[in-house]
């Protein structure tokens, strides 16, 4: 250790020690802020929720690092961003999230991002966006956006659409490449829009019961279905029980016999109403995240939405 006891050359030898660390320091910062993609280097990208991993990963291919921020087994809503994922993002090279209403902590995280060259991409231009409205009563709430867009699978085909351009401004060599991934995509999703519109107009009920937060209004309005779900806001809220009563009398009056639940959380709304009304449990994925077991089996966001296919055909009663 350099102290005042060490002799002279030794003093010296620290100094020279010290002023080398700076050195390499300072290059390294400069490497960190002044560098673009170099040829052959895949580019880091840092997304938000599962549909934009899954479309990001689609697209990419390897020429990419896709890193979902949000932890497998974490539900989205009630996810905040820590310290470490600040820096994850500060050395990423493209940030994609959702939007504004489904992450508001985005703006704020941002703020405190040093990376002059992080291209921000904000996958929710050009989505069509919804306000909170539900079937059975129709009732606004003024002001609030649903942010659940990537359920609506024209939505999800505009998501890729914007995270191609992302992709692209990032690294414009491999442009043909993530062009070829986005089409063959997008041509999946089309596919898989197909078969809901003809599975689904060939029910004999037109309307399911959610014993969650209000997540499927995309996906009922594209399909012209009604939904209601037990509650808003948070899936950690709790309905009311007049709320569930409610729920229990329009399962009664509509001869409904499915409850659906949602990922992630333990369905003890669903279980009650299943319970008092000798209902049907059955998951309706809102894709969010997934599970870690669900990542060791390869899930994708196009098979959660097969899956929710199958579990509506079957609580809607088609042929």
């Amino acid at each position: 250790m350099c102290v005042s006891e060490r002799t002279y050359s030794s003093a010296i030898r620290c100094l020279l020690i010290f002023m080398g660390l700076l050195f390499a320091l300072s290059i390294v910062s400069c490497q960190t802020k002044d560098e673009g993609i170099s040829e052959g280097k895949k580019i880091k990208v840092i997304t938000t929720l599962f549909p934009l991993y899954d479309f990001t990963k689609t697209i990419a291919g390897d020429k990419a690092v896709i890193s979902l921020l949000l932890p497998p087994g974490v539900e989205a809503h009630s996810f905040e961003p820590k310290p470490g994922d600040i820096l994850k993002i500060n050395t990423a090279d493209l940030f994609i999230y959702t939007g504004k209403y489904m992450e508001p902590w985005v703006e704020n995280i941002l703020k405190g991002v040093d990376n002059k060259k992080l291209l921000v991409v904000d996958a929710s231009n050009g989505a069509v966006m919804l306000e909170g409205i539900e079937e059975d009563t129709h009732k606004h709430e003024h002001g609030t956006i649903d942010p659940h867009i990537w359920l609506d699978l024209s939505n999800a085909q505009k998501m890729v659409d914007t995270i191609f351009e992302g992709l692209t401004k990032k690294d414009p060599e491999n442009k043909d490449f993530y062009l070829k991934n986005a089409e063959g995509y997008k041509t999946k999703l089309r596919e898989l829009d197909r078969q809901y519109r003809e599975t689904l107009s060939h029910c004999k009920k037109d309307i399911f019961i959610h014993g969650g937060h209000f997540a499927f209004n995309y996906l009922a309005k594209r399909y012209n279905l009604k939904y209601i779900a037990a509650y808003k806001g948070s899936p950690d809220a709790e309905p009311t029980p007049k709320r569930i009563i409610e729920l229990k009398k329009k399962m009664k009056e509509q001869h409904i016999q499915t409850i659906y639940y949602e990922e992630l959380i333990i369905p003890r709304v669903a279980q009650v109403i299943a319970n008092e009304t000798g209902a049907t449990l059955m998951k309706l994925h809102g894709a969010h995240n997934i599970s870690k077991e669900d990542v060791g089996k390869g899930v994708t966001f196009i098979s959660i939405m097969e899956e929710n296919l199958n579990s509506l055909k079957v609580g809607l009663q088609c042929q």
